[in-house]
């Protein structure tokens, strides 16, 4: 602390002044470093000069601002050919940099989207996240991970394409219980011919795509046909199908002209903002999301709407999601630079987009809609965050901390009689779940069901690399990387793994903080719960009341971390069960896998198999041949 101050004082001084005068009035980026070169914030301008001499004028500069200015030693700037070129280079530096100062999503993870496979003979629908350089077919993108999952379950009832994992279908025997439902064709026993099948995908491929009106006249041709051949029953199934879609059509279908378009509405409270997303294509609402951006410097919605606009789509400008920019962008409230975003939307977007504010008929409906949905979703987050914040100060009184505590962190070790074990750590602030630190662990080397181990080794990963973070870090960095180290770490679980993190915290050498057992009651009920505490003479019982609100905030986190730890190892025993026990072995590739399933005719008899038997199969070493017979053995 002493060095990071003696640091700032001897920092340079910035002279404004000097720099504005050899400004450019050009359009261009410029880049607000801090006194050890980071970037504090990126920002683009029509005339960079003019721009930036409002940072530093005598008066009228609200208190955000001010403190960014406090923090600034030089300014970089990149000259472009129009404001347009200055808006993709400022999103590009946003992505690379994300400065302190600029706006932020809490969860700014890809976007989702329905895969349809081409590969298989029956092809799959599935939810999908990631690079979209695969062998498929993609729908969307979709405003959330929900938005996708209603989709594809209205798909499963309607088209009834399979949505089963390969794994899955390759395995069947018999049709599945979506079958017995009507949710299938179970084409994984053959129930369906390919022909048959690939006119269901088709039919939901052009449903996917917005083409209902074209997809119920398609099958009321193909009603008709059936009936003429007098294969009354397909005919049936056909006639059901359109009644369906004309039902999601007077659901779901808000205007008849088949617009694709985004509505967004900002409402700003205090400290708080919400941005309301409405995602619509061929005239129809695929979903809606609501998003809370951290922005220091937005004084009004629409300051904070222009942010998250350009944001939002230009964001991965490098490798433009196709089908994320609509034609019409809707927002509310109108935007006071919207020509010029306007111009780089449809830049990245490759056709026209028309950024409107002033709307009529069904589109003003839709602002609306977004606007109310913007407000209610901000209230109810402003009382939430005002719960938080109390819970937070009745914590520290129910301690009898010295300070309020910003940061828990809480640890649990998930398995299944010791197989696939499985550490996590979640993280809450005083906004709630901190999503974006959540870690998972997988263990390794322990003794299977060893729970001290494996918390000892959780905890060591998560905080040695911190720790040596901190040790190598400049003093620009150590205070950011200081808000990492939690004021309270809690542990599920009683002294036997609390004595493990006294121990990995004192190996680490990170600074004190608060430790906190909570482990389950004699009666193993919500409420019960037996608190541990860690003092210098060792552990001490606390208790808190049932009904108090930093009781909750305990139990909210300890369960927060449970369904995190589950979940992680759920999935990784499925993908385990999944592999057979050869692959796990090391130093037995695939080419010899083939060649000992091949000599012994099945892995059942590789199981029956001597260690000297398994040595005469081809490839195989004596050395290998015993290593193989311990790890199918467990011994």
């Amino acid at each position: 602390m002493i060095d990071a101050m003696a640091e700032q004082q001897t920092s340079p001084v910035f002279d404004a002044k000097a720099t504005l005068e050899v400004m450019s009035q050009r359009p261009g980026v410029y880049r607000m470093l801090d006194h050890a070169g980071a970037v504090l914030y990126v920002g683009k301008a029509k005339n960079l000069k003019k721009r930036v001499s409002n940072y530093f004028r005598s008066s009228g500069l609200d208190t955000k601002t001010m403190a960014l200015v406090s923090h600034i030693t030089a300014i970089d700037v990149t000259v472009t050919n129009s404001e347009t070129e200055a808006l993709l280079l400022e999103q590009n530096l946003i992505k690379k940099f994300r400065p302190p100062y600029n706006i932020q999503l809490r969860d700014d993870k890809t976007y989702p989207y329905i895969m349809l496979t081409h590969k298989d003979a029956f092809p799959r629908l599935a939810f999908y996240r990631g690079t979209r350089k695969r062998d498929a077919t993609f729908f969307g993108p979709y405003p959330s991970a929900s938005a996708v999952r209603e989709s594809l379950a209205l798909l499963q009832k309607v088209f009834r394409v399979r949505q089963c994992e390969d794994s899955y279908f390759r395995n069947r025997s018999r049709p599945c219980l979506q079958h017995q439902i009507g949710r299938c064709t179970a084409p994984c026993v053959g129930l369906i011919a390919p022909t048959e099948y690939a006119v269901d995908v088709q039919d939901a491929s052009l449903f996917l795509q917005g083409k209902s009106d074209t997809l119920i006249q398609t099958l009321g041709q193909r009603m008709e046909q059936k009936a003429a051949e007098l294969a009354y029953e397909q005919a049936a199934r056909v006639r059901d199908k359109i009644v369906d879609l004309r039902r999601i059509q007077s659901q779901q279908i808000i205007s008849g002209d088949g617009n694709d378009a985004d509505v967004m509405a900002a409402v700003l409270e205090g400290a708080y903002a919400c941005v309301h997303v409405i995602c619509i294509r061929g005239g129809r609402i695929m979903g809606s999301r609501n998003y809370f951006p951290k922005d220091k410097l937005s004084d009004n919605a629409t300051e904070l709407l222009e942010a998250f606009v350009a944001h939002y789509y230009l964001r991965e400008s490098a490798e433009l999601v196709p089908g994320l920019i609509p034609a019409e962008v809707i927002v509310h409230p109108l935007l006071s630079d919207h020509q010029s975003l306007q111009e780089a939307l449809s830049a990245a977007a490759g056709h026209a987009v028309r950024l409107m504010g002033k709307v009529r008929s069904h589109r003003a409906r839709w602002q609306e809609m977004a606007l109310n949905n913007a407000t209610q979703a901000l209230q109810s987050l402003v009382n939430n965050r005002q719960t938080m914040v109390q819970r937070f100060e009745l914590l520290q009184e129910a301690l009898g901390l010295q300070s309020e505590p910003q940061r828990i962190e809480c640890f649990d070790i998930s398995h299944t009689m010791g197989e696939s074990t499985v550490g996590a750590c979640v993280v809450f602030d005083q906004s709630g779940p901190l999503k974006s630190d959540y870690r998972r662990y997988n263990i390794t080397d322990v003794q299977p069901g060893d729970d001290y181990a494996a918390m000892e080794q959780a905890l060591t990963r998560r905080y040695a690399k911190l720790s040596n973070q901190l040790q190598e870090s400049d003093a620009a960095d150590s205070e950011l990387l200081a808000s990492k180290v939690p004021d309270i770490l809690l542990i599920d679980g009683g002294k036997g793994q609390l004595t493990q993190a006294v121990q990995v915290l004192k190996n680490c050498q990170l600074p004190e903080l608060t430790l906190i057992g909570i482990a389950k009651g004699i009666s193993r009920r919500a409420g019960q719960e037996t608190l541990f505490l860690t003092t210098d003479a060792g552990f001490s019982e606390i208790v808190i009341d049932t009904h108090s609100p930093a009781l909750h905030l305990l139990q909210q986190v300890r369960d927060e971390a449970h369904r995190f730890a589950i979940t992680g190892h759920r999935a990784r025993r499925a993908k385990t069960r999944q592999q057979s026990p050869l692959e796990q072995i090391p130093g037995l590739g695939p080419a010899r896998r083939r060649e000992l399933l091949k000599y012994f005719g099945g892995q059942q008899e590789i199981q029956r198999a001597s260690e000297a038997d398994l040595a005469r199969a081809p490839g195989i070493s004596t050395k290998l041949a015993a290593v193989i017979y311990e790890a199918l053995h467990n011994e």
